[in-house]
């Protein structure tokens, strides 16, 4: 399995090191569109689609309304504050699990979901690559996320007790949860510190760098509280010994439309 996910990691990590940072315009927009799609065809299967052709029709209307997000970016707005409205119930569904799967709406209502999901990841990334300083940009959500990931793995191994979501990731713990916390906020320090930020500005960075970390930990717990609902461990074996595509990009679904929109309310956008 290691051998596995080693080879596999050798492959992809060139060609999205590539795809996020050497391509532009509608080229970038394409290759985040292909990832967001078979994130789709994922999704479906965890809505409950299990013929192929089904879930391979919900992955087409996926990839449309990607083109027609592009060629309308006066609605980038409208789905990233959909995505807010969507995290914020997320949160709720996710604490209130498994009560919470009443309130789901069916099928309609996780294929909806999953529209809530994949868009606004795919709009805020697309929005990024527009401001000054675009790969920086998504260099630091990245890092945030992935810090944070790693500063849970080893506080929870090290001092997990209680858990966060026992009903839905029995593996997640409060301490994890902390020192994820820690983690990201002294990346935010150690960056502002070399950038020179005032001491206002660097707390309000640390204060968006903790809500964008707490949101991508909703955004894992969300995939994961759909995949025990439906019995399913990955959401596919697209990528061998790592899983499916949305157990790679589960917390950056959630983290990069409000990473995106903090950035916004600051005025980054009119750079």
């Amino acid at each position: 399995m290691l051998k596995q996910r080693i080879i596999t990691a050798l492959i992809l990590l060139p060609i999205a090191l590539c795809g996020f940072f050497l391509l532009e315009g509608g080229a970038f927009a394409l290759f985040i569109g292909a990832v967001v799609t078979l994130g789709a065809w994922e999704w479906a299967r965890l809505a409950g689609l299990a013929a192929q052709p089904l879930r391979v029709g919900y992955a087409a209307v996926v990839a449309l309304l990607l083109y027609l997000a592009y060629l309308t970016p006066v609605l980038a707005p409208w789905l990233l504050a959909a995505a807010m409205v969507w995290w914020v119930a997320a949160t709720l569904l996710v604490l209130s699990y498994p009560s919470s799967s009443r309130y789901w709406g069916g099928l309609p209502g996780r294929l909806l979901i999953g529209l809530l999901i994949l868009l606004p990841a795919w709009q805020g990334l697309v929005q990024l690559k527009l401001w000054p300083q675009a790969n920086l940009l998504i260099i630091a959500v990245m890092v945030l996320v992935w810090g944070a990931d790693i500063g849970a793995y080893f506080a929870g191994k090290r001092f997990g007790k209680r858990k966060l979501a026992p009903r839905v990731s029995p593996g997640k713990s409060w301490e994890g949860l902390v020192g994820g916390l820690i983690a990201s906020l002294l990346i935010t320090a150690v960056v502002g510190v070399q950038q020179g930020w005032q001491a206002g500005s660097l707390l309000i960075a640390m204060a968006g760098a903790a809500l964008v970390v707490l949101v991508s930990v909703v955004g894992d717990l969300t995939e994961s509280m759909f995949k025990r609902q439906s019995g399913i461990k990955d959401s596919s074996n697209l990528l061998p010994g790592h899983g499916g595509v949305l157990d790679r990009i589960d917390s950056l679904t959630a983290a990069v439309p409000v990473f995106v929109v903090l950035l916004w309310l600051a005025g980054w956008g009119a750079q």
